[in-house]
């Protein structure tokens, strides 16, 4: 049975392509990495860590992606952080979870990206 990667090992991948990409992805990576530990100072999202820990309990399988986002509602916002996690069955599921404290808001189905002659 194929190990998890560890949280800090599915960066490697994304921050090389984007590092390959050029120095408009480069600087956008910037802000959002900015952008990711100003919060985290600030107390307003647990660390990925934490939070990839905590839904790992409930939620077993390989994490394959991970987004945090500022979801806008109403008068007041909130981080989010999306994870795609690859299920055992083969099953590709995508959590939204609150940053600030790692309660799981949601579950879907994630479409995986048409290949080129289902476009």
């Amino acid at each position: 049975m194929a190990q998890p990667l560890s949280p800090w090992r599915w960066l490697a991948l994304p921050l090389s392509l984007a590092l390959l990409a050029g120095c408009g992805v480069a600087h956008a990576d910037e802000e959002d990495h900015e952008r990711a530990r100003k919060a985290l100072q600030a107390g307003e999202v647990l660390p990925l860590k934490t939070i990839l820990e905590r839904v790992e309990r409930a939620h077993p399988g390989q994490v394959m992606d991970v987004e945090l986002e500022r979801e806008h509602r109403g008068s007041g916002a909130r981080w989010i952080y999306e994870i795609k996690v690859l299920r055992p069955s083969g099953a590709l599921v995508k959590l939204k979870v609150d940053a600030r404290d790692g309660t799981v808001l949601g579950s879907k189905p994630s479409r995986p990206h048409p290949t080129a002659g289902e476009r």
